[in-house]
């Protein structure tokens, strides 16, 4: 099951969370204030209409003449006020049918036994009513339209700091440890975003210490190791010829060469290294380099193309990729030369998974099927000296043939820019296609 997530700024989410506090606010104060104010002037109304009912009262005592309207014994005289009335006293009564403004009974019983009432509209009085809620639904509108606006300035500024320390901190997985976080949020006023990119600064500070020790540990230890095996290379060529000396001869040079790869890697991880750079033609590059390590090789030039780059490192990573297709893979090995783009393929297993999705790891051989053969450093130095010559290393399988092969195929893209400086440009992992 596919489940789709939807993106948002948080810009927007501040601001559709403060628009939507704002409108239950301006809700409920607008629900208050018209309640209050409807009350007030049904109050009103009616103290105006007991006013009037006691004024026609005297006249109707004094001149026996009804004015304002005013009805004795009016048969349309509503119950619960003809009750009240019954019991010999003042009342009024409200006849609201929510469709107009309500009707204001009053009725009073005289000496008589009759009963003086007079009733009324007051429409004037209510149309103001009309008016403040005209009035709270404009204030209400302002409020909510504040409320976003407010939302997006300050979610914006967020947003942009924190935006600010994502690419930051996708700067310094690719390698710059001159970054600062914490310099490139910026701002005036420290929040929650200064704390966490003091977190992540001195978490990387840290683990910089940390890969740094490492790297000079494995270093130095590679290094004392170089006089010890080179005496020991130079012992066994002294010994008599026979099968135990060609082992010990072949292990002996494994040795030197893991402690060289070690080295290089060590190099590597500081990023200390620089290019030398030269004007490359690929395609007779490439052919003549290719053919001084296996004549067998395919070697196409599609589309021949000029390059500034370092002849030595590029020369490196040809030959790793090579060592590695001739390791793991099967022949027959292809190399293809279109324009900067270099491409090593085999015709083997192909690439493990963990591979396509890390990248190369230094003494990881891969799958069952390689392990064994290598110590998983040639990769890892290819990828490492494409970094220097600030171009892009990509792995990936080809699609399945007849014969259940897929073969793997490693690409180089070489910059058309000469690298400035080292990590120019991050290693690329491309799923299979």
């Amino acid at each position: 099951m596919v489940r789709l997530a939807l993106r948002t700024g948080l810009r927007w989410k501040l601001s559709a969370a403060i628009a939507l506090v704002g409108a239950l606010v301006a809700i409920a104060l607008s629900l208050v204030v018209h309640n209050a104010a409807r009350h007030s002037m049904l109050d009103n109304s009616r103290d105006v209409q007991v006013e009037r009912l006691n004024f026609t009262q005297k006249i109707f005592e004094s001149t026996s003449r009804l004015q304002f309207g005013a009805k004795l014994d009016d048969p349309a005289l509503p119950g619960p006020l003809r009750r009240e009335v019954a019991e010999n006293e003042r009342a009024t009564y409200l006849q609201d049918t929510g469709e107009t403004a309500p009707e204001v009974w009053a009725a009073t019983p005289l000496s008589d036994g009759r009963v003086l009432s007079m009733h009324d509209r007051f429409p004037d009085r209510f149309a103001v009513l009309d008016d403040l809620d005209q009035a709270l639904l404009i204030g209400s509108t302002a409020v909510v339209v504040g409320g976003c606006a407010l939302g997006v300035l300050v979610g914006g500024r967020l947003s942009k700091r924190l935006r600010k320390a994502a690419a930051a901190a996708g700067k310094l997985a690719d390698g710059d440890r001159s970054v600062r976080i914490r310099d490139e949020v910026g701002g005036r006023v420290r929040d929650e975003t200064d704390d966490l990119a003091w977190a992540v600064d001195a978490m990387s500070d840290a683990l910089q210490e940390r890969i740094e020790a490492e790297r000079r540990v494995t270093a130095d230890i590679a290094h004392e190791l170089r006089t010890p095996v080179t005496g020991l290379l130079t012992a066994a060529e002294l010994l008599p010829p026979g099968r135990p000396s060609e082992l010990v001869r072949d292990r002996a040079q494994a040795l030197r060469t893991l402690v060289e790869d070690v080295l290089e890697v060590a190099r590597l991880d500081g990023y200390a290294e620089r290019a030398e750079l030269q004007d490359v033609a690929l395609g007779e590059f490439v052919t003549r380099r290719v053919r001084a390590l296996d004549p067998d090789i395919r070697i196409d030039v599609v589309r021949d193309s000029e390059a500034t780059t370092d002849p030595r490192r590029l020369e490196r990573i040809l030959g790793n990729l090579i060592a590695n297709a001739a390791r793991h893979g099967k022949p027959p090995i292809e190399v293809t030369v279109e324009g900067r783009v270099l491409r090593v393929r085999d015709h083997g297993p192909g690439f493990p998974e963990a591979l396509l999705r890390e990248g190369p790891s230094r003494f990881r051989t891969g799958s069952s099927d390689r392990a064994g053969r290598g110590h998983g450093l040639g990769l890892t130095i290819a990828a490492g000296q494409a970094r220097v010559l600030g171009a892009r290393l990509t792995f990936r399988n080809a699609d399945e043939v007849t014969d259940g092969s897929t073969g793997a195929i490693s690409v180089l893209w070489l910059p058309e820019n000469a690298p400035t400086n080292t990590g120019s440009f991050p290693v690329i992992h491309l799923p299979d296609r």
